[in-house]
């Protein structure tokens, strides 16, 4: 039996703001520092032991594998870091408030914009300093490779080669591999492991901070999935999220 465990980025100031991050590197606020540690407490209690740990090139999701880690007693396994398993990049819409710009373009282009499969935001200008060409990490990625915007389609495209070729072998070498990244990211992820149609996608929400557990037979099959933690707070928790770029 295999178990990848996926973990979204404890909440982050601009969650906690409810503006469009993208590859924008934002912090945890004080409530995503606190997810991050009660999410490696609660991993710890349920005997989950990861070799080795994947995450993003952004702080949010590095600092919430960090300190889940260090609950665990695990801050010395491997770490691998990949702009693949950033956010979805959202154009010209990273900064803004996702309520206020669902008041401006109504909710229907907003979830297009945001859940869509295959639409994208308008993309951020060339000059814009949130643009990720002039961000010295993405310095080694050829230009094409730095996203201006995306829809979940291309971040799929970007993410399953890399479970493909990184994390599916980590996992199959391991055992137990631990994965922090994003919302869409992670969305991702589950969409290919699922094979979930756009529809199902469309209306799947993953929780800041929540330990979200995938088992895999010995031949690697897939085999079930689940959230730990107390069902309620949890559906309360991806109810929200749905919500969260609702007009006021």
């Amino acid at each position: 039996m295999y178990k990848l465990i996926l973990l979204r980025h404890g909440q982050s100031e601009w969650n906690k703001e409810n503006r469009f991050t993208g590859w924008k590197d934002v912090g945890l606020s004080e409530q995503g520092v606190e997810e991050a540690k009660k999410a490696g407490i609660v991993l710890k209690e349920n005997g989950i032991s990861p070799k080795v740990a994947f995450t993003s090139y952004l702080n949010r999701a590095i600092k919430t594998l960090w300190l889940a880690l260090e609950r665990m007693d695990l801050m010395w396994i491997p770490v691998h870091r990949s702009w693949r398993l950033n956010e979805k990049h959202y154009g010209m819409l990273q900064g803004l408030n996702k309520a206020e710009t669902a008041q401006k373009y109504g909710d229907e282009q907003v979830l297009l914009w945001r859940r869509s499969f295959d639409v994208p935001p308008p993309p951020i200008e060339e000059d814009n300093p949130l643009n990720a060409k002039f961000d010295p990490r993405y310095a080694g990625l050829d230009d094409k490779d730095i996203p201006r915007t995306e829809s979940l389609k291309e971040v799929i495209g970007r993410m399953v080669p890399y479970w493909n070729e990184e994390i599916r072998p980590s996992l199959k070498e391991n055992g137990e591999v631990l994965v922090a990244a994003h919302g869409n990211s992670l969305r991702a992820v589950v969409m290919y492991l699922k094979n979930m149609s756009e529809d199902e996608i469309l209306t799947f929400n993953i929780p800041t901070g929540i330990p979200y557990i995938f088992e895999f037979d010995d031949d690697m099959n897939y085999v079930k999935d689940y959230f730990i933690g107390d069902p309620e707070e949890i559906k309360k928790l991806m109810e929200q999220v749905a919500n969260q770029a609702k007009k006021s």
